[in-house]
């Protein structure tokens, strides 16, 4: 479906089946295991037992700690563009098992409708499931 944002423009929202939604649930849970202990400490976007009140926090105490300068960036369309190829491979780095990268690889590829046609996936994440953020940590944890 889309949704509007606030600038007038839209995004695209997948809804996955309740059976795709656990799968997705369950696959984040396994990836993010792996990764989580490795991302950088002052990551706070999508992970456990983070907020952005925490980064507020974090961000006071370092201009506290004579800091001058706070780096805030969106990267825009962000999850429409993560290169599938690159995604794979930083995913092939902690994760041995061939069963669940295919299966990753098949939930990037699957395509949306559109107007009751299948469109193909060729880049970015689909937003709406609870894999995309696990997924764009991953991404985003080089340039951390």
């Amino acid at each position: 479906v889309e949704i509007p944002k606030p600038d007038g423009k839209s995004r695209l929202l997948g809804i996955p089946t309740v059976l795709d939604r656990f799968i997705q649930q369950a696959i984040a849970q396994v990836i993010s295991a792996q990764w989580e202990p490795h991302f950088h400490c002052h990551s706070y976007g999508f992970r456990p037992e983070r907020s952005a009140h925490q980064a507020v926090r974090e961000v006071q105490g370092t201009i506290r700690a004579g800091y001058g300068w706070v780096v805030d960036m969106d990267l825009q369309a962000f999850f429409d563009r993560v290169n599938h190829d690159r995604l794979m491979a930083r995913l092939k780095s902690r994760c041995l098992d061939t069963g669940l990268l295919r299966l990753v690889n098949r939930f990037l590829k699957a395509g949306v409708s559109v107007g009751g046609h299948i469109e193909p996936t060729t880049m970015g994440v689909p937003q709406g499931g609870p894999l995309s953020p696990v997924l764009a940590n991953v991404v985003l944890d080089e340039l951390d």
